[in-house]
């Protein structure tokens, strides 16, 4: 048998729709994820882009579970300054930009370099449920 390897130009896009609204945000992450790689078709290679268009909306309505709504934090680094680590809470972020935990949390479940940056851009992230999208008809996943 020969294997077959479908070129990236030749892949076949999908769009899809995820309502987060009470959901758990790992859960919703990891979803979106494997959907986002595209570990859910059958012509899934890992070095490549294969992976579909994934609309996420009402990010800011998305459950945190346990005691992380006030405990987690979240820290970014700036190079090249003096005392360079900046650290937010989960409240703090998500009062000022609700569609980041949901968005740093997809990012740490792709891969690492050039292909997981181009993936992450197959994301679409809204914190209502207005979405720009409704012309390339997203199809609802339930989650």
């Amino acid at each position: 048998m020969k294997t077959i390897f479908v070129k990236e130009h030749e892949q076949d896009r999908k769009w899809y729709l995820i309502d987060a609204t009470d959901k758990p945000i790992g859960r919703v992450a990891a979803k979106a994820a494997s959907i986002l790689r595209g570990k859910n078709k059958p012509s899934f290679t890992a070095n490549q882009n294969m992976g579909d268009y994934v609309v996420i909306i009402n990010v800011g309505k998305a459950a945190m579970t346990g005691a992380k709504q006030t405990d987690k934090i979240y820290y970014n680094y700036t190079t090249g300054f003096v005392g360079s680590l900046k650290k937010r809470s989960y409240e703090e972020l998500i009062k000022k930009h609700p569609e980041e935990p949901m968005r740093r949390a997809i990012n740490g479940m792709l891969p690492s370099g050039r292909l997981g940056r181009t993936m992450a851009g197959n994301v679409k992230i809204y914190a209502g449920a207005e979405h720009p999208h409704s012309a390339q008809n997203p199809q609802p996943i339930e989650i």
